[in-house]
Order: C-alpha cells, then sequence, then structure tokens
C-alpha cells in the first residue's frame, strides 16, 4: 500500500490537483465536471501495442504470466476470463484502457480490490485496480482520498493516528471503492449512515475516455447515481469521503447455541425496537458442517451470533445488552472496550478467498415467527451450508442522498452459500424459498449483497423512479453500454 499524508482537501491520483483546479473554475458551468481531457492523439488506440506503450502498470492477455493472478479475486466461484487486462498504475492507465476498449468495440469490466466481483465477465477488457491503492489523510479537514484498490484496513489503520475512521464494512479486506459505490453498510451505520453518504468527491473515467472529477457542484446527476448506483457508470479511481471522531467502541458478539437459538433471535427483535442510532447490530446464524476444516468448539453446531459496536461509553453498552445476556448461558461473550482498529474482530469474517452465492432482502419488519422460519429453512437439515445476517438498519441510514434504495427498511437479510461442491441452481433455489417466506415483509434487495450474476434483480435495489434515474443516467453517461456491471 502506498500511503502519504496531505494537508490539501483533495488529492487526485495520476494527475496535477493544481491543473485540475485551475480547469474547473475555467471550465463553462456544462462542462465543469471535465478535469482532465486526455489529449486528442492519445485518443488512438487500436492495437494492444499501442495499449501496452500508454500503459505504466502491466497488459496481459490469457496466456501471459500474471494472467491467471491478475483475474484471480477473493471471489473464486464466478471469475472474469477477458481477452485484455490491464493492471492500471494511474488514472491515465484507465483512460487509455477504457479508449482501447472503446475503439475496439469491447465491453469493460472491473475488479477493483477486496471481495469485489458480484458477477463474472468473458472477453473485453478487465481494469485490475489493485495497485491504485493510494490512501491519503487531510486530519485537519477530517477526510481521506483512498485509491481504487485501497482496502478498508488502510483506511482504518491511517486514520486512527489522528482519531478518526471511515464508516467501513465488516470485513478490512473489502475494497473501498467497490463497497462504497453500492452504498456501503457499516458496521457505525446506524450513527453516521452509509459510506455513500459522505463521499465529497468521485474520480471516474466515463465512457468518452475521459477523467473526471464528480462534486454535487460540478456534475450533481453523475454524483447521485455514482453513490448507491455506481457500478455501470464508469471506472471509478478514486475517492475523496469524510471520515468520523471515533477512536474506540465497545464491541463484539454475544453466541448462542442451539438450545437457546429461539429465544435469542426473539430477543434480539425485542431488543431493536428501542435502542440509540449509536449502537449498530446484527445477527448471524451459522450451522456449521461436521467436517475437520472447521474448528472443533464450531463442528457441526448451529449458532446465533449477535455482533454489536457501539460508539458510547462502556457502562452503558452493558446497560444495553443486559436483555441480551438475560437470555441464558452464551458459547461465547467477546464484547469489550476496543480500539477501533480491533473493529474487525467483532465479525470476524474468513480472509481466505472462496467460492460463494448470495442474495439479500430488505425487510420492513420481522417477527419471532418469521424468523424461526428462516432458522429452519437454512439450519442443520438444509440441502446446503447456507450463512445468513440479519442487520438492524434504521437510525442515520434512513437519511441521506445518492441513489441508495429503500431506506425506509428496518431489516436486511443476507443469505450466503459456499459453491464448492454446491450446484448454483440448488443454492438459488435455497435462497428463493426463505425469500418466498418473507415476501409480504420484502421491499427490495441490497446491491452490495447480490453475490453472482442476478441479472435483472439489481432493480428490485431500487425504488421505481430511483431506477429510472439510474437508467437515464446509464443513457446519458455510457450509451453503448460499454460498462457491464
Amino acid at each position: 500500500m502506498k500511503t502519504t499524508h496531505s494537508d490539501a482537501s483533495a488529492v487526485m491520483s495520476g494527475s496535477s490537483a493544481a491543473s485540475a483546479a485551475s480547469a474547473a473554475s475555467a471550465a463553462p458551468a456544462a462542462t465543469a465536471s471535465v478535469l482532465a481531457e486526455v489529449p486528442a492523439p492519445y485518443g488512438a488506440l487500436g492495437t494492444l501495442a499501442e495499449l501496452a506503450d500508454r500503459v505504466t502498470g502491466v497488459v496481459l492477455v490469457p496466456g501471459d504470466d500474471g494472467y491467471e493472478a491478475e483475474r484471480a479475486g477473493f471471489q473464486s466461484g464466478h471469475v472474469h476470463r477477458p481477452s485484455v487486462i490491464v493492471g492500471a498504475d494511474t488514472a491515465a492507465d484507465v483512460v487509455a484502457a477504457v479508449r482501447y476498449a472503446r475503439t475496439n468495440g469491447l465491453p469493460v469490466s472491473v475488479q477493483s480490490t477486496g471481495h469485489g466481483l458480484s458477477a463474472a465477465s468473458d472477453g473485453g477488457v478487465l481494469v485490475s485496480m489493485c495497485r491504485m491503492d493510494e490512501v491519503r489523510v487531510d486530519a485537519e479537514a477530517r477526510t481521506v482520498w483512498a485509491g481504487a484498490g485501497a482496502l478498508w484496513a488502510d483506511v482504518i489503520e491511517e486514520a486512527a493516528p489522528h482519531g478518526l475512521a471511515p464508516v467501513n464494512g465488516s470485513s478490512p479486506g473489502v475494497g473501498v471503492v467497490g463497497y462504497t459505490l453500492g452504498g456501503g453498510l457499516g458496521i457505525l451505520g446506524r450513527e453516521f449512515g452509509y459510506a455513500s453518504d459522505r463521499v465529497r468527491l468521485v474520480e471516474v473515467v466515463t465512457a468518452d475516455g475521459v477523467l473526471r472529477w464528480v462534486t454535487p457542484e460540478r456534475d450533481a446527476v453523475l454524483f447521485r447515481a455514482l453513490l448507491g448506483g455506481g457500478h455501470g457508470l464508469g471506472v471509478v479511481t478514486g475517492l475523496e469521503f469524510g471520515l468520523v471522531p471515533v477512536e474506540r467502541v465497545y464491541g463484539g458478539q454475544l453466541v448462542f447455541g442451539a438450545d437457546l437459538m429461539d429465544e435469542a433471535l426473539a430477543a434480539y427483535l425485542a431488543w431493536t425496537e428501542d435502542l440509540p442510532d449509536a449502537l449498530t447490530s446484527s445477527v448471524g446464524l451459522i450451522a456449521y458442517p461436521d467436517v475437520p476444516a472447521v474448528p472443533g468448539r464450531l463442528r457441526g453446531r448451529h449458532l446465533a451470533q449477535v455482533r454489536i459496536a457501539y460508539t458510547g461509553p462502556v457502562a452503558e453498552g452493558e446497560r444495553l445488552v443486559a436483555p441480551l445476556r438475560a437470555v441464558g448461558p452464551r458459547v461465547a461473550d467477546t464484547l469489550r472496550d476496543m480500539p477501533y482498529t480491533a473493529s474487525h474482530t467483532i465479525h470476524q469474517d474468513p480472509e481466505t478467498p472462496h467460492a460463494y452465492d448470495g442474495d439479500s432482502v430488505l425487510l420492513s419488519g420481522l417477527d419471532a415467527a418469521e424468523l424461526r422460519e428462516v432458522t429452519a429453512l437454512t439450519g442443520p437439515d438444509a440441502p446446503m451450508m447456507t450463512v445468513v445476517q440479519l442487520n438492524h438498519l434504521g437510525g442515520a441510514l434512513a437519511a441521506g442522498g445518492g441513489s441508495v434504495g429503500h431506506r425506509d427498511a428496518r431489516y436486511l437479510l443476507r443469505l450466503l452459500s459456499p459453491l464448492d461442491g454446491t450446484d448454483v441452481a440448488a443454492v438459488r433455489a435455497l435462497h428463493a424459498r426463505v425469500r418466498a417466506t418473507l415476501a409480504h415483509r420484502a421491499v427490495g434487495r441490497s446491491v452490495n449483497f447480490l453475490f453472482g450474476d442476478h441479472g435483472d434483480a439489481v432493480a428490485d435495489a431500487y425504488e421505481e423512479d430511483v431506477y429510472r434515474r439510474l437508467t437515464a443516467a446509464k443513457a446519458a453517461y455510457d450509451p453503448e453500454n460499454l460498462f457491464r456491471a
């Protein structure tokens, strides 16, 4: 990771901030979002040799050393198979990749970094962003610039010495940009909203091969569309966003076994009826298989894991969780005061790449009987392992701008199943059964938790008017459908 600190409130990757500022101030209002137009001769990139000559990163085709490693990601169940990979070092490399693809009539896909991929592409150009991992903190302004290859772990590490934190997800290995473009539901969400709510500037290469700095003032339509609906509108090379004054949290897990699962889940639902916004929580339901790969203390057990992050005083946190502890003995109780740099231990997400497919449903409400149906469908008697996570929403998540859909939802239910040795169709059939039991509560899906190609299901992530607006933005900024999301 390349990390630097800057006194500037924004840092532009691969170009001059001073030149960009000058261009922005001089540009007519209608074109003020165009901040780094590449000279016309640069547009003639018709051959691989011309592309490779312009790119400072790498250009790879099938059979080249490094091709397989470059296209691989955390998601091993759905893997890109591009005709050309551009491993970008700079925003100018991304411009070159887009112009090459446009000249040759090839579709463009992006693998930012982290958990990344939702749907695999075949053929075309894959822009790999893992090298663009700059993180620059402006402590005075409480902002950070993160390149498209940066992980949340990078931002947390750089922000912590200043008593600041990002509104990140549960896993430090998730990529900043991909997560944020889908909205970004984090462990501090009820207090600070979605990650996309804190974005101030987006650096993006659009389908015309132009590098733009997009803000609400420079291009309100594109800015709003990118934040929550940004996949498929361009190649985002970096973001500037606000940090929050959080140095520590009271957090961890309360884990209940199968003997107390029904009681624990009923208590959790009742508990979420009256909580301060400073407390964000979720509950994970996992039926661990009885196989040697699973640690002995978990093997063969069906567990409910209540995950908690609270930014208030420890004593108040202890008081707030008392109703959950009153359910009965816990398999584990890891609640404690911790520095924010240890917040990844709350969820303990897996760090090893693996194959999986997943779906989600946003809910207007949920009762204990309905949640028991979910546990019956996904528990030890299910045809395949399915990890369920129920996120408590509301608070600051219900407000904000951008294109995040269904902010009025009360809960998000997420479904994820490993694919190793399991048929995708069978996984989706089970997930569909779970969704069907909750159809009367469903208000939509979450775009960040659609793993695999779910086609038209993406429309469920937005209200009708928001989806029409996103469709219009796609038609305006990428009329030839160069970017495939």
